[in-house]
């Protein structure tokens, strides 16, 4: 019999600053050596339940708790959060927050150090824990210079050096391009497989984290755990679906089919599912669709010209990059975490200057215009939030673009109100940003640059973080900007996004541009996918097992579909 390793008994818990508690009546056990994911939309108390288990609840976030909670067999009452992280390690999902040495190998042996560890040992364990991550080649880096891959793995090492039985992941696919978070969900995998540990991941990515086996999905909702199965189990609902968490494309498929979809076909992933009985759904289906024809306007806005930058004559990011991006266009920039893609932004927005080549904006090079005048035409989100804030409140950071440009008050409280009803924040109109989550910070700047109606906005990861709501939220709020006439260009790493609303990608590997084409055009070509770090659409490889010959066709009919019934 498997042995309990955690255990909520009737476990209730209440922020000191809300009114109504975030976790209500949780009882829930997890053995030794399971591998659990939790879902659930925004504000469903992952995070917070996330937080109960290593010991930020309630030693860093206050509140009233009941119930009990029993981890390795101790009451938690009975331990305080240095107690706690030698039994949870936790890998966060802003890697920086975490790092705390100027080398990987420092950062690896933080916690050794606290433990007073002999030298030789110290350096013995942390070589090790490197290996096990493949981290080990890197150990006299800064942290803070990798990829966010490689930031990934040194926070792993981190909390595996000195073997804690469970390891708790809190979004670990949100900065990662498509390829190292499968190799991510993969060292998650070796990991478990390796020491028999337990592992409890936090993820909006449904579909990449079935990449590789998972024991039970705990679903949340309101506080409360709505649903506690195996993934086939849960994929046989539609319960994600009701709550807002985006089910893997391709069970959205077979359900627009009428597929009748049963734990018996292991819809748990395409590689393993089987869709005998489903093929000639699929098939009339994707017949019936008519395909959209968009009309698209040919007037350059921004153009990239050989285009380079380098921070020495040793390292060079971005090598005689060219591209156009036109009125209207809905763009994004795809590639592997270190390919370039945010320094072509920072560039853009005057924040660095090249090293060869220009930017022009209308047919205009500006060279000379400073960030302030590239700011009026152009907005740029960041994809780290905390880089952007300047206000305690949250009114007041998305008010503050517009106050120094003189719009009275009356103006702004209505423009700010709009926007933040827009991107789900209007209910915290009053909080102070320090009250809120990575994602929701993320919306908040995301809101300070829209409310000023720049012709062209640019965004870096405009979704990680997000739930399916607010990402459909977000990015129909940004489809209609982009119907008013405003341009739309896109850092991302979802190939989930880059599919539905891009109609222009481009992709850069190693700071060369390797293709500009059709986000279809991408997820169907091997060689780009390789080379740019991207993955398969799912919609792909269902689109073959079911025998049709226009696997492309069968993607874009899907995406029409899927926009208009939504």
């Amino acid at each position: 019999m498997k042995r309990k390793i955690i255990e909520f008994k009737d476990y209730s818990f209440q922020y000191r600053v809300q009114s109504e508690p975030t976790l209500k009546n949780i009882n829930l056990t997890i053995y030794e050596g399971e591998k659990v994911l939790i879902v659930g939309p925004s504000g469903s108390g992952k995070s917070t339940l996330a937080h109960c288990l290593n010991g930020l609840v309630p030693f860093y976030y206050s509140g009233k708790v009941s119930g009990e909670l029993f981890i390795d067999g101790e009451n938690v009452e009975k331990k305080n959060i240095f107690d706690l992280s030698k039994i949870i390690g936790t890998v966060l999902q802003d890697p920086d927050s975490q790092f705390i040495g100027l080398t990987v190998g420092e950062d690896i042996a933080f916690k050794l150090e606290n433990y007073c560890i002999e030298q030789s040992e110290m350096k013995f364990m942390v070589k090790e824990s490197a290996k096990l991550v493949d981290i080990d080649k890197e150990l006299e880096a800064s942290p803070y210079k990798l990829s966010g891959g490689q930031k990934q793995r040194v926070t792993l090492a981190g909390v595996t050096v000195d073997d804690v039985k469970i390891l708790l992941f809190d979004e670990p696919l949100a900065s990662l391009d498509p390829l190292t978070g499968k190799s991510a969900i993969e060292l998650i995998d070796n990991i478990k497989v390796k020491n028999n540990k337990t592992m409890i991941i936090v993820e909006h990515r449904l579909e990449d984290v079935l990449h590789k086996n998972i024991d039970r999905i705990i679903v949340m909702d309101g506080g409360e755990i709505i649903a506690d199965t195996t993934p086939n189990e849960i994929l046989s609902t539609d319960i994600l679906k009701e709550i807002g968490v985006r089910e893997p494309l391709y069970i959205a498929a077979l359900k627009y089919a009428n597929c009748k979809i049963t734990p018996e076909i292991n819809p748990e992933s395409i590689e393993k599912i089987n869709l005998d009985n489903c093929k000639d759904k699929i098939k009339a289906w994707y017949s019936n669709i008519e395909e959209s024809n968009i009309k698209e306007d040919n007037s350059p806005i921004l153009e990239v010209e050989d285009l380079s930058f380098s921070y020495s004559e040793e390292k060079k990011i971005l090598k005689n990059v060219s591209f156009k991006i036109n009125k209207g266009d809905m763009a994004s920039i795809v590639g592997k975490n270190g390919a370039g893609k945010s320094t072509i932004s920072k560039l853009i927005c005057g924040f660095y200057k090249p090293t060869s080549g220009k930017v022009l904006f209308d047919g205009r090079d500006i060279a000379n215009k400073t960030i302030k005048e590239r700011s009026e035409k152009i907005g740029f989100v960041m994809q780290n939030p905390n880089q952007m804030i300047s206000k305690s409140m949250i009114f007041d950071e998305v008010a503050f673009g517009l106050r120094i440009r003189g719009y009275s008050e009356e103006e702004v409280k209505e423009r700010v109100y709009k926007v933040l009803e827009i991107c789900g924040l209007y209910k915290f109109r009053n909080w102070p940003i320090s009250a809120l989550s990575f994602g929701q910070k993320k919306r908040v700047t995301i809101a300070s640059i829209l409310v000023l109606n720049p012709e062209v906005i640019i965004l870096d990861e405009p979704t990680a973080g997000q739930d399916f709501k607010h990402y459909s939220e977000i990015m129909e709020f940004l489809v209609e900007l982009n119907k008013q006439g405003v341009t739309i260009i896109m850092i991302t790493h979802d190939m989930h996004l880059m599919l539905e609303y891009t109609n222009k990608v481009i992709v850069l590997s190693e700071g060369e541009k390797i293709a500009d084409d059709t986000s279809i055009n991408i997820l169907t070509n091997n060689k780009v996918i390789e080379k740019a770090n991207l993955k398969e659409t799912s919609l792909y490889e269902l689109a073959q097992k079911c025998e049709i010959d226009d696997e492309k066709s069968f993607i874009k009919r899907f995406i029409d579909y899927d926009r208009r019934v939504r």
